[in-house]
């Protein structure tokens, strides 16, 4: 029997083997998360121009204290500190995005496209160890379990205001009526796609299965785990498509508020 010498040397940054464009993936991951950090980062702060008649953008529900007609416990507190600049998201947006932030597929999306851990498959990484989520500050990733729950609550609010935006003011009886509005549409497409994301996340298939790692174990659990699976297949798409009809909605939302978009009834 002959034996080869084989020296494992590890690449430098950025040093591969393969032909294929490799960057191109996390490159526009990079450029995708970027601009939905960027743009929810300014729509949140803004505290303004977030609801249309019974419309409400998601990025500031549920409207805890606000200016709205949406707010649940009134206008913005007398507690507030004076110098920190107040906008109803800042209260409960912290708790979707560290669902996102959390996330089994976001975290291999990320990882590539911002911390080069690595770059790509085969391809040379800039750190020379790793030490995996078992530190900080990637231990804090295993919380992702405990925003699940967050994010079916908010779920919840999302889809109830898909209800109250079949209802719109009537200036000649001075009471709501039914309709159906293309932000109806749009709120209620943003709830199938988020239903979609956060029902096949793996946490919640997890949990359906009884949290039994072998599903023989639990026959009771098959079937929920077994649905779930079917949207945890496309769990990227599901992320992708979210990811964008959140945003959408919001630029829906205000865009009419400021008179620029017309809201098309249907019904």
């Amino acid at each position: 029997m002959s034996y080869a010498n084989v020296s494992l040397k590890q690449r430098s940054f950025g040093q591969t083997t393969r032909r294929d464009v490799w960057w191109l993936q996390p490159l526009v991951v990079f450029l995708g998360l970027s601009a939905f950090v960027v743009y929810s980062s300014w729509a949140a702060l803004q505290g303004d121009h977030y609801s249309f008649g019974p419309y409400l953008s998601p990025f500031y529900s549920p409207e805890i204290f606000g200016s709205s007609p949406h707010n649940l416990l009134g206008p913005k507190p007398g507690w507030w500190p004076g110098w920190l600049p107040f906008s109803p998201a800042l209260l409960i947006l912290w708790a979707p995005g560290f669902f996102r932030l959390t996330c089994y597929y976001y975290r291999g999306a990320y990882y590539k496209a911002f911390w080069a851990d690595p770059p790509s498959c085969a391809v040379g990484e800039p750190r020379q160890s790793y030490l995996g989520e078992h530190s900080l500050p990637l231990i804090l990733q295993n919380a992702h379990r405990y925003f699940l729950y967050f994010a079916l609550v908010f779920l919840g609010f999302l889809a109830h205001d898909v209800w109250k935006g079949l209802w719109f003011a009537n200036p000649l009886t001075g009471r709501e009526t039914f309709g159906l509005g293309v932000g109806t549409l749009v709120l209620a497409t943003n709830v199938v796609l988020l239903a979609g994301y956060t029902l096949g996340c793996h946490s919640l298939r997890h949990l359906a299965g009884g949290f039994h790692d072998q599903i023989s174990k639990a026959p009771i659990c098959a079937p929920t785990y077994a649905c779930l699976s079917c949207l945890n297949r496309r769990h990227m798409l599901w992320a992708w498509l979210s990811l964008f009809s959140v945003m959408f909605a919001d630029v829906y939302v205000r865009l009419c508020s400021l008179g620029i978009w017309t809201d098309w009834r249907i019904l």
